[in-house]
């Protein structure tokens, strides 16, 4: 694409705003809300696609329609991937943005997006997510634990990320050319973000991530939920592993490494070994002094450590669940 076309695109770029709820009418009360103090000066709409639920946001979406250029759609229960494919559908704008409904975006955001669109023009990004002032003490844990570099990587949205960011749909922008060429997300239950990103790359598209766009993301509020849904993660790894060979990586095996590692440390130690303890000791003891020096909060600190190896726990059993247990 010529400069004079992408400066052409982009003084043209009209933004849709693509939300799939399903049974959270409070969660997107929060996010309409944030996305009225918006100080970004170009045109937007958003599109509102409930998933099948028995509790709707009809009644939120309502409150919003004289703030938003806004659309309420129902349709049956398909699952988050065909409701964001239902969304683009609908929507008349050039390039969509896809917010999971939980997330809050602070008043910049769609400046942030536009400005860098505007630098560096990609069919496609993500933004990092981080934990609202106004959040629990345990949904600022589980975001430390999944936005960390010493717990993910920092794959989630840090500029120094092990491997190649991939964008995650809870935050996630995507050009009009680039959904009619791969036709949007896959029938997968969990991981279809991810299989997206590899299918983009695939058709030559770009990705890139924005790392002022972050979300305030309010994720799980108990360490149940927070365990199944990183256990869902973990099952679906292997699984692109097999659908994209070429991005397997042994990193991917880690959780369960520590996971196994940990079960062995205790054996070891009742045995009269504490070596292999005291190394878990000392990667525990880092977790809080570096989540202490970044939410500032020894409880947080704490049930940092407890939602990492949740965090671990979840993904590193559904991982060896789906690589041996599963049918292929």
């Amino acid at each position: 694409m010529s400069a004079f076309l992408i400066t052409f695109v982009l003084m043209e770029l009209y933004f849709s705003i693509i939300i799939p709820v399903y049974n959270r009418p409070q969660e997107i009360d929060e996010l309409l809300m944030s996305l009225t103090e918006q100080d970004y000066q170009g045109v937007f709409e958003v599109i509102v696609v409930e998933d099948g639920s028995t509790k709707t946001a009809k009644e939120q979406v309502e409150k919003y329609a004289s703030k938003l250029n806004i659309n309420y759609f129902f349709k049956e229960n398909s699952g988050a991937g065909a409701s964001r494919n239902f969304g683009m559908l609908q929507a008349t704008g050039n390039y969509f943005i896809i917010l999971d409904s939980d997330v809050i975006v602070p008043t910049q955001y769609l400046s942030e997006v536009s400005k860098s669109l505007y630098k560096n023009f990609t069919d496609a990004f993500g933004g990092p997510d981080a934990a609202h002032k106004s959040f629990t003490p345990l949904q600022k844990a589980i975001n430390y634990s999944m936005t960390s570099f010493l717990t993910t990587g920092g794959i989630r949205g840090k500029k120094k990320a092990v491997g190649k960011f991939q964008p995650r749909s809870f935050n996630l922008g995507l050009s009009q050319a680039a959904f009619v060429k791969t036709k949007g997300f896959a029938k997968l239950k969990v991981g279809e973000d991810i299989d997206l990103t590899f299918r983009l790359w695939k058709h030559g598209f770009k990705t890139q991530l924005i790392e002022n766009a972050f979300v305030y993301h309010k994720r799980r509020s108990t360490l149940k939920q927070f365990y199944k849904q990183t256990f869902a993660f973990g099952t679906a790894r292997p699984q692109l592993n097999q659908r994209y060979p070429e991005t397997a990586k042994i990193t991917y095996w880690f959780p369960s490494l520590f996971i196994i590692g940990f079960d062995v440390s205790i054996l070891m130690l009742i045995f009269g070994y504490w070596q292999l303890a005291a190394l878990y000791s000392f990667y525990f003891m880092l977790l809080f002094l570096d989540s202490l020096i970044q939410n500032k909060s020894f409880v947080v600190a704490f049930l940092s450590i407890i939602t990492t190896f949740t965090q671990h726990l979840g993904y590193g059993l559904g991982f060896l669940e789906s690589k041996f247990l599963k049918k292929k």
